[in-house]
């Protein structure tokens, strides 16, 4: 390789819980000695490095990933120097569509392990070579972990995770007849709890609506086994969970009609025993968790009871189906600039903008603002006053627009609000409580994939159970993340400097641009300068991206 003036980027990926492989820290010091020894100490020494721990070679989904390819593209360096080739993808797919891309970019591609480099064609044949490999192996693996799958299956066992409402995750432990000691968990009834459960099932199947449960269940202040309210989301997970379905006739149809891997034969499904699915989800770090096709399931008769009949599942499930065909979307005002934006001062729930009918003297659409958890329990939760948006949009943008009319005295009331303790402690509590909530859930999801580790060791199905303890261990450091984020901003955290005057120069600019701008264009804008706004029926609160608020009358 010749020498080059552009600096160079070093990746390194590690999956935490593996147990195997080189240390992201160790990846990083032997890419610096390989450039150090083809481009040059100084080089080394400024190579900018990306670091991924705890996530899987098995997608690019990766944040640092993502921003080291955000800054390849802007700032074109050399080289991208790995330590080895499936620090990068185990994918084909993604690995040949990666390289393409830096080609085009005149961008190398080094990875030390292998002696690849893009920079020669046979570097790039062997490249590709090593990526079909290391394709095969992975999809060899998933494929010994669904056998394993199967296997499980056989037990009824709980691997562990979330415990859905209505049961209680129970450890068995067992010696066998080699004196070797296993564990295995079961699903124990929660009598109360599944009796929610079963009137969930019920006026779903009266009203058909779930925005009507979800009603109902605010008005009689149902919670979820979290103690949080009920939303629509958590009403539909609990309606597609088959661990409530009543293995019996109508299921097992359900389900081998359907394409579900069903293990057992029909006399296994008893009319008593409720029904596991293994594969059900896909999980990924850093994305929410999608439910795969059914034809990827494999389907077991559990040890717990079931209690919601086959026809009577089978039934909600068609209506829920119906429902989504229907495709119906609740009406928005396009012209509305504070959704997403707008908090509830009296529950901290956010206010959606819904037209009036009506139009101004300028023939422009009115709205006004609705309180989410208002129009949900039809007013039994909260009675916030609805306030007019129209004139609400106008005025956060003519205070946001005035801020810097005298920029010494905001600067000493901004300096003064980076100081105080956050002007919003019900909002801002409220989310505190609820990252930690989440965080004691996933550690305890941890713990429990955990001690499944020890029945699995040895077998494919150690692999899968390792996956998903990456999955919530990532899943983990976005919530602390979150969670430091915003207790540094409840403690009043000063802003750095050179984020406090960019801040100010976006107000600046504001002013002089706002009249001419697009809905759209004014809608992003919004979200750059304001992090929130809390209407308390006298006046809105506009709370500064990462400063105090100070309130604007809203009259």
């Amino acid at each position: 390789m010749g020498e080059s003036n552009q600096r160079l980027m070093i990746y390194s990926r590690k999956s935490r819980f593996t147990g195997r492989g080189e240390s992201v820290e160790n990846q990083v010091e032997l890419c610096r000695q390989y450039i150090a020894a083809h481009y040059g100490p100084e080089e080394a020494a400024q190579a900018q490095v990306y670091e991924d721990e705890g996530f899987s070679g098995g997608s690019l989904e990766r944040p640092q990933f993502k921003q080291m390819m955000a800054d390849a593209k802007a700032q074109k360096p050399a080289a991208i120097v790995v330590y080895r080739l499936d620090r990068i993808s185990r994918n084909i797919g993604d690995f040949a569509g990666l390289i393409e891309q830096l080609g085009g970019m005149g961008i190398d591609f080094v990875s030390i392990k292998e002696q690849f480099d893009t920079g020669s064609p046979m570097g790039r044949a062997m490249m590709y070579i090593s990526s079909v490999f290391s394709q095969l192996e992975r999809e060899t693996i998933a494929e010994r972990i669904r056998d394993n799958m199967h296997e499980l299956a056989k037990t009824g066992r709980w691997l562990g995770g979330t415990t859905p409402t209505g049961y209680q995750s129970e450890s068995v432990t067992q010696v066998t007849i080699d004196g070797k000691t296993k564990r295995a968990c079961h699903l124990n009834p929660l009598p109360g709890e599944l009796r929610l459960v079963e009137l969930i099932f019920q006026k779903f199947l009266e009203t058909g609506s779930l925005t009507q449960v979800d009603t109902f269940l605010l008005e009689k202040q149902y919670r979820t086994k979290r103690g949080n309210p009920f939303t629509r989301v958590a009403i539909r997970n609990i309606l597609t969970n088959p661990v409530y379905l009543i293995a019996d006739g109508e299921a097992y149809q359900y389900l081998t009609g359907r394409g579900a891997e069903v293990f057992g034969k029909p006399e296994d499904f008893d009319g008593v025993r409720g029904i596991l699915a293994y594969n059900r989800t896909l999980q990924q770090p850093g994305k929410t968790h999608r439910l795969r096709p059914m034809e990827e399931w494999i389907v077991a008769v559990g040890r717990h009871p079931g209690i919601i009949p086959g026809a009577k599942w089978v039934q909600v499930q068609d209506r829920l189906a119906r429902n989504r065909d229907r495709g119906y979307r609740s009406p928005r005002s396009h012209e509305a600039l504070l959704s997403g934006l707008l908090r509830c001062g009296c529950c901290g729930d956010y206010l959606r903008p819904k037209l009036t009918g009506r139009t101004g003297a300028d023939g422009a659409r009115q709205y006004a603002y609705l309180c989410t958890t208002k129009e949900r329990s039809k007013g039994s939760l909260c009675t916030m006053k609805n306030p007019n948006g129209n004139q609400l949009d106008a005025q956060v943008l003519a205070a946001i627009a005035g801020l810097d009319r005298d920029p010494a005295q905001f600067r000493e009331q901004l300096a003064r609000g980076r100081k105080a303790l956050h002007g919003a402690p019900t909002v801002c509590g409220e989310e505190l409580e609820r990252l930690r909530e989440e965080i004691g859930a996933n550690s305890r999801q941890i713990q429990g994939l955990v001690a499944a580790l020890p029945q699995a060791s040895g077998t494919a199905a150690q692999a899968y159970i390792l996956e998903q303890i990456e999955a919530c261990h990532s899943r983990e450091a976005g919530l602390n993340a979150r969670l430091k984020e915003l207790e540094a901003e409840a403690a009043g955290q000063d802003l750095p400097e050179e984020e406090f005057a960019r801040l100010c120069r976006r107000l600046s600019s504001f002013r002089g641009t706002v009249e001419g701008m697009t809905i759209e264009e004014k809608r992003a804008a919004l979200r750059h300068l304001v992090s929130r706004i809390v209407w308390d029926e006298a006046q809105a609160q506009v709370f500064l991206t990462g400063s105090k608020p100070q309130g604007e009358d809203s009259k």
